[in-house]
């Protein structure tokens, strides 16, 4: 991405990270000089010897449904993707609306969860899930940003009763959402 083009949620997502491992960051900036941030992270109990044997991820919550995955960061939409493919899920993934709209055209499978960013170039995130359900109107969604829900919908971006789930987000966070979604009735 282009110097200064980013989409601001970069110091956002690391804050959001490092509160949730119950961690602190102190920043310090001098013009002219630079900037300076400083992650501190709680210590853990026992250090892992080189041969400690980690303990396995507990599954999130496997399924075997279908999902679209529509996220304009590239490395994003992989994680996710992988993330529900090792929980069973068959996933199909789109950088933009119209790369989503064009695969789910030619793709005769069915489609049970569409997971979209909410800000998307071309098109925002709920008139594209709007656009997606006249072709596929069983198609549960669920809505992600780095914005909080509150912002999303405070600015006409979600509507009321919407799914939604912040970024960055968990393993455990992304499979318990998808799959209580999924099994709503």
């Amino acid at each position: 991405m282009p110097r200064g083009k980013g989409t601001g949620l970069g110091l956002a997502t690391v804050y959001g990270i490092v509160k949730q491992s119950s961690g602190y960051i102190w920043v310090y900036s001098e013009p002219g000089m630079g900037t300076v941030f400083k992650i501190y992270l709680p210590r853990t109990g026992d250090a892992l010897s080189a041969g400690t044997p980690v303990e396995a991820r507990p599954h999130a919550a496997r399924g075997s449904e279908t999902v679209l995955v529509v996220d304009d960061q590239a490395l994003l939409r992989k994680v996710v993707a992988s993330m529900l493919e090792q929980e069973g899920y068959k996933v199909l993934s789109a950088a933009s609306p119209a790369e989503a709209l064009a695969l789910v055209q030619v793709y005769s499978g069915p489609l049970d969860l569409l997971v979209t960013d909410v800000i998307l170039p071309g098109m925002n995130g709920r008139v594209f899930a709007e656009q997606l359900k006249r072709s596929r109107p069983d198609t549960k969604v669920l809505f992600v940003s780095g914005y909080t829900e509150n912002i999303m919908s405070h600015h006409g971006q979600l509507d009321e009763g919407f799914s939604f789930l912040q970024k960055p987000f968990t393993y455990e966070s992304l499979g318990r959402k998808v799959r209580d979604i999924l099994d709503r009735a």
